[in-house]
């Protein structure tokens, strides 16, 4: 493991204790309530964030991505939380796992995606980023949902 990629886990470990934490005491209830019509559910962003994890991030890991991923995954409500919640784990897993097989000159290597041909260490740290800004999202879902219904 390099000291970059040392950085990196240990940030993502910071995302992903916050989102256990943001989680921990919710009620299955809580995964599909909406402030307006308009607004994702935490159950969607959840769904994403894990998808995120399990199927986008292995490319730029340089790892294969999954043959086997359900098409209907993101905000379908027939996937339980411990379902969701597991396969954040086991995104969590394989970012730890890639990231030690990474090398400098790996992750300075140019990648191309949605924002053009950048380093393989930008688009991991922007997909670490969404860890934290998907924690944050559901956290303002929660305290948005709490003053709505006037409960502590």
């Amino acid at each position: 493991m390099t000291v970059k990629t040392k950085m990196i886990k240990d940030f993502a470990q910071i995302g992903f204790d916050r989102l256990g934490s943001a989680t921990k005491n919710m009620k299955p209830e809580q995964l599909d309530w909406k402030s307006c019509t308009q607004a994702n559910t935490i159950r969607w962003i959840l769904t994403h964030l894990s998808e995120e994890l399990n199927v986008s991030l292995p490319k730029f890991l340089g790892e294969e991505q999954p043959k086997e991923w359900p098409k209907d995954y993101v905000g379908n409500p027939k996937y339980k939380m411990e379902r969701i919640m597991a396969d954040i784990e086991r995104g969590h897993r394989k970012l730890n796992a890639g990231l030690n097989k990474l090398t400098n000159e790996r992750l300075a290597e140019p990648v191309e995606a949605w924002a053009g041909k950048k380093p393989r260490e930008a688009y991991i740290m922007i997909m670490v980023a969404e860890i934290v800004h998907h924690e944050g999202q559901i956290a303002a879902i929660l305290g948005v949902e709490k003053r709505m219904k006037g409960t502590k």
